[in-house]
C-alpha cells in the first residue's frame, strides 16, 4: 500500500520576496521623480558627480528625514546656511504606489487579523529601514561657492577663505521619522481603500472613519489634479518649460494644498529676500517679497489680483462634492450630524498634515572677518510657515458645514434597510 502524500504547505501570499517587490518599485517610483525633477531644475549640472547623491537627499526629505547644510569658509570667514522643505511630489508617489503595493495581496478579503497585517507591515517595514540606511548615507556632499569676481573673490582668495556649503543626513532622525512615514501610509491605505480588510474588532471602522478619510484623500488628490492641469496649460501659453515641470515633479502637491488651505482662510506668514525665490505662481513672491514678514491669505491675494476670490469657490464645490459622495457610500443609519463630526475631524487632520509638511524655509549667508552679508546676491532668506491652530479649526468648520450639507442632499439616495447596512459594512465607503 503506498504511502499517503504529503501536500507542501501553502506559500504565503505576502511573503519576503512580496515585501522586497513593495519596498523597491515605492523607492524605484520616488527616484525617478525626483531624478527627473532635479533634472528639470538644472541639478545634473552639478559639480563632482553630486546629482546622485542630490537625488539620495531629496528622497530622505520627502519621507520626513533629516538633512542638515553646512559651511565652511577658511579660518577667518563663517558661512551660515539652512533648508528645511518636503518635495511632496515625491512624497506623494511613494506614498500612492507603496500604498498600493501593501494593500494589494490582502485584495479580495473581509477580514484579515491583526497578526496577519502587523506580520505583513513588518517585513515591508524591515527592509524599508535598510532602505533608508543605505540612503541616509548617500545623501552626503560639498560644493564650493562661486563669489564670481570683484573685491569679495579677491578677500576669499587673499585669506583663503573660499566658502564651502554641503549636506549631510542626521541618520537617526532619518530612521525615525522615515519609518513613521511608512507606518502612516500603511494605516491610511488600510483605513482609505475600499474593501481593504481589517480585524474584525475593527469593522466599526468602515462606517465612520473610512467614508471620511476616503473622502479626504479624494479631495486631496482633486486638488492635485486640478494643479497639475493648471501647470500644463501654463506650460502651453508661457513657456519656461524647465521650471514648470521641476515643480510639477517636485512641488506640485505643496503648491496645491497651500491653495486648498487659502482657500478656507487659513494664513501663512513668510518673507522672501534675497536670491531665493517662491515657485509659480508670481503673486506668492510678490506679496512677500517684502522688508518684514508678510500675510499670505485672501485678503492679500484679492487686493493683489481679484481673480483669487476663486479659492474660496473651489474649496467650497469640491468640498461639497465629497462630503455628498461619503454620505452617499455610508450606511444608512449614520445620521446627518454624525457626517458633519466625521468630516470635521478627517479635514482638521489634513490640514494639520498639510500645515506641518508645507512649511518653508532657506537661508544662507558669508561674512568675512566679522563683517556680515558679504555676500550680497548671496545672502538671502525665505521661509513660510501656517497660523497652525487658526488653519486646523477653520478646516474642522468648513469640514463641519459641509459634511452637514452633504448629508442632507444625500438623504434622497442614501440606502435603506438591511441591504443597505450589510453592504456598507462589507463594501466600505
Amino acid at each position: 500500500m503506498s504511502a499517503p502524500s504529503v501536500s507542501a504547505p501553502p506559500v504565503a501570499r505576502h511573503g519576503w520576496a512580496q515585501a522586497v517587490a513593495v519596498v523597491l518599485t515605492g523607492l524605484a517610483v520616488m527616484v525617478l521623480v525626483a531624478a527627473l525633477g532635479l533634472w528639470a531644475a538644472g541639478a545634473a549640472n552639478l559639480p563632482d558627480g553630486a546629482f546622485p547623491r542630490v537625488v539620495a537627499a531629496t528622497l530622505v526629505t520627502a519621507v520626513g528625514g533629516s538633512v542638515e547644510l553646512s559651511g565652511d569658509a577658511g579660518a577667518l570667514a563663517q558661512t551660515h546656511a539652512g533648508l528645511t522643505v518636503i518635495p511632496l511630489s515625491v512624497t506623494l508617489a511613494g506614498a500612492l504606489v507603496t500604498g498600493a503595493g501593501f494593500l494589494r495581496p490582502l485584495r479580495h478579503r473581509a477580514v484579515a487579523s491583526a497578526g496577519e497585517l502587523a506580520g505583513w507591515a513588518a517585513r515591508i517595514a524591515v527592509l524599508w529601514l535598510l532602505a533608508l540606511i543605505g540612503l541616509a548615507f548617500a545623501a552626503r556632499q560639498t560644493f564650493a561657492v562661486d563669489v564670481g569676481s570683484g573685491t569679495l573673490s579677491d578677500l576669499t582668495g587673499l585669506f583663503g577663505a573660499a566658502p564651502e556649503v554641503g549636506f549631510t543626513t542626521d541618520v537617526p532622525v532619518t530612521l525615525l521619522f522615515g519609518l513613521l512615514w511608512l507606518a502612516g501610509v500603511l494605516l491610511l491605505a488600510l483605513l482609505v481603500a475600499r474593501g481593504a480588510p481589517l480585524p474584525g474588532r475593527l469593522l466599526r471602522l468602515q462606517e465612520s472613519v473610512r467614508p471620511a478619510a476616503h473622502a479626504t484623500v479624494v479631495l486631496l488628490l482633486v486638488y492635485v489634479a486640478v494643479a497639475l492641469v493648471t501647470a500644463l496649460i501654463t506650460v502651453a501659453t508661457r513657456g519656461h518649460a524647465s521650471a514648470t515641470f521641476a515643480l510639477i515633479l517636485l512641488g506640485l502637491p505643496n503648491l496645491a494644498w497651500l491653495a486648498l488651505t487659502l482657500g478656507l482662510g487659513a494664513t501663512w506668514d513668510g518673507r522672501v529676500d534675497g536670491p531665493f525665490g517662491l515657485p509659480m505662481p508670481h503673486v506668492l513672491d510678490a506679496i512677500l517679497r517684502t522688508p518684514d514678514v508678510s500675510a499670505l491669505d485672501l485678503r492679500s491675494l484679492t487686493a493683489y489680483d481679484g481673480r483669487w476670490w476663486w479659492l474660496p469657490v473651489v474649496a467650497a464645490i469640491l468640498l461639497l462634492a465629497v462630503a455628498f459622495r461619503m454620505a452617499v457610500r455610508s450606511p444608512a443609519r449614520i445620521r446627518v450630524w454624525q457626517h458633519a463630526v466625521h468630516l470635521a475631524v478627517a479635514l482638521a487632520l489634513a490640514v494639520l498634515m498639510i500645515c506641518l509638511t508645507g512649511r518653508v524655509s532657506a537661508h544662507y549667508g558669508l561674512s568675512l572677518l566679522g563683517i556680515g552679508d558679504l555676500g550680497g546676491g548671496l545672502s538671502g532668506e525665505l521661509f513660510l510657515r501656517p497660523r497652525l491652530w487658526r488653519a486646523t479649526g477653520l478646516g474642522a468648520l468648513w469640514g463641519l458645514i459641509a459634511g452637514f450639507l452633504g448629508g442632507l442632499l444625500a438623504r434622497p439616495l442614501r440606502r435603506r434597510g438591511e441591504a443597505g447596512r450589510t453592504q456598507g459594512l462589507s463594501d466600505g465607503p
